[in-house]
């Protein structure tokens, strides 16, 4: 009885000092990271004053050449106007951003306003991957079809969609959250990490998951489609696989980490701010805001239709400055 006594009581003290361990260690590794605002005042002023310096002309370069090309019937160029629009609203966000992360104040309703603006501006854009990808796909793998499909006014009737589906989408998470009837005191912009179950699965399904899967399914039956032409040149080949390469990689190098942070944050559910966690989160909301920059690169400058248009915007930019009188150019009318 007595060895039975001593077993039970060594039996209790292990479970004691086991438990007592997994305590420490829970709340050593949930513990907020002591230099968080440390991270955020010198990583990211940095960070976002670049991105908004090579951000904000490249867009607007960007904006004014698809303007151009969708005058003249170009209905691709509709999309790479509003994938603009969302970039530059984006980007016109991050002033104020920069002046959060040196610690200023700003305004409740301000704060919560940026954040909507730049959580709407960041999904409408795989949307819009989605409708470049979409249109090539009709116009590769089904030249002779879906002519007016592929109109202007057709895209911008998806295009206003997009919009709306997105707004729409967003609006119902502020309502399921409660922040839409108590928005400023809300101030949704020092939120950024917490997100309920229902509005990560909502957000990771939308604006990753199903675009991730139409970009991948476009590029498989264009890849396919142009393997099988043998009219198509080399040359023609090679534009169109790194073209249609380089969508695929914006959209999963930008939006794939910042929502598997988003998984792994629905899994730590008890344990909101990890260190690892933390850091990791930072490092991918940069890796997103690339977006704004790889935008129009993709469908400005990697086309040959959007480099001989920017070379003759910026020829004109170049020869103004010389000379007082302008001189007009016409942008080139050839199709991505």
């Amino acid at each position: 009885m007595q060895h039975l006594l001593t077993l039970y009581a060594f039996i209790s003290f292990r479970k004691m000092i086991l438990a007592s361990t997994m305590d420490l260690n829970t709340s050593v590794n949930c513990t907020i990271w002591p230099h968080e605002n440390a991270v955020e005042q010198y990583m990211y002023p940095e960070a976002y004053s670049m991105f908004f310096i090579i951000g904000f002309p490249a867009n607007c370069l960007s904006l004014y050449v698809a303007w151009v090309l969708m005058k003249k019937g170009n209905n691709l160029a509709v999309y790479l106007i509003n994938l603009s629009v969302g970039d530059l609203l984006y980007i016109l966000t991050l002033p104020i951003w920069i002046m959060m992360a040196l610690g200023y104040e700003v305004n409740d309703s301000l704060c919560s306003i940026i954040a909507v603006v730049m959580f709407n501006s960041f999904y409408v854009g795989s949307g819009f991957l989605c409708c470049i990808s979409m249109d090539r796909y009709l116009a590769i793998v089904f030249p002779l079809y879906f002519a007016r499909v592929r109109e202007v006014r057709t895209a911008v009737l998806v295009s206003s969609i997009v919009w709306l589906v997105e707004i729409v989408l967003h609006l119902g998470l502020l309502i399921y959250r409660q922040d839409i009837w108590n928005f400023s005191a809300s101030r949704m912009c020092e939120e950024p990490m917490m997100m309920s179950s229902a509005a990560a699965n909502v957000a990771i399904t939308l604006g990753f998951l199903i675009p991730a899967l139409v970009v991948g399914f476009c590029y498989w039956r264009i890849y396919s489609a142009v393997k099988k032409n043998q009219k198509l040149e080399s040359m023609e080949r090679r534009h169109v696989f790194r073209l249609l390469g380089s969508i695929l990689l914006t959209l999963y190098l930008c939006f794939g980490p910042v929502h598997i942070m988003m998984v792994l944050r629905i899994f730590l559910e008890d344990c909101p701010y990890p260190n690892w966690l933390f850091i990791g989160y930072k490092v991918c909301v940069l890796l997103a805001m690339l977006n704004c920059l790889a935008d129009p690169l993709l469908y400005c400058f990697m086309s040959r239709m959007g480099q001989a248009s920017a070379s003759n915007v910026l020829l004109i930019l170049r020869r103004r400055g010389k000379k007082d009188s302008p001189l007009r150019t016409e942008l080139s009318t050839e199709r991505l």
